[in-house]
């Protein structure tokens, strides 16, 4: 009898268990392009109603090749930023882009990079005939990224951003 009431007690408080509704937030931008606004220091990706910003003043990408294995590092702060927001509609680049922002979609959610780094690595574009220089490639990645949001934080230990290419 013993053991029958321990395996209903067990069973009763695993039903009463309650995680809290903890919702762990993430995203995935692997298959979209970057793109910038001509008309300030934005740089981002949407993919539908999702948009992963980042605001570096562009004086803080190289302008020259990194030298193999020395990528530039930014430290994230109040002026070098990462931003992940989550819009009431799929966004447009007109969205943070446009001097006056469309009235839709309006932003639901955002996260803030608390902590962590954005490194850099710059490679020269080149033309088809393999000499001509014609921009720069700059490979993104953030490297131990903590976001906060008002409901909750994740963090990530590397991820890719992609490639933000400059030409001349």
């Amino acid at each position: 009898m013993k053991k029958f009431l321990v395996l209903v007690a067990s069973v009763f408080m695993l039903q009463a268990c309650d995680d809290g509704d903890i919702k762990l937030e993430s995203f995935n931008f692997d298959t979209v392009a970057v793109q910038d606004c001509t008309s300030n220091d934005l740089i981002f990706k949407i993919n539908g109603d999702e948009m992963l910003l980042i605001n570096i003043p562009e004086s803080e990408f190289p302008t020259e090749e990194t030298p193999d294995g020395n990528p530039k590092i930014i430290n994230i702060t109040s002026n070098d930023q990462i931003i992940y927001r989550i819009y009431s509609g799929n966004v447009t680049q007109a969205s943070i882009c446009d001097l006056i922002p469309p009235a839709t979609p309006i932003v639901e959610q955002e996260w803030n990079a608390t902590g962590g780094t954005i490194e850099i690595i710059t490679n020269t574009l080149f033309a088809t005939d393999g000499v001509t220089q014609t921009g720069l490639t700059h490979n993104i990645r953030f490297i131990n990224v903590n976001f906060s949001g008002a409901s909750n934080s994740f963090s990530f230990t590397e991820y890719i951003f992609g490639n933000y290419e400059i030409t001349f």
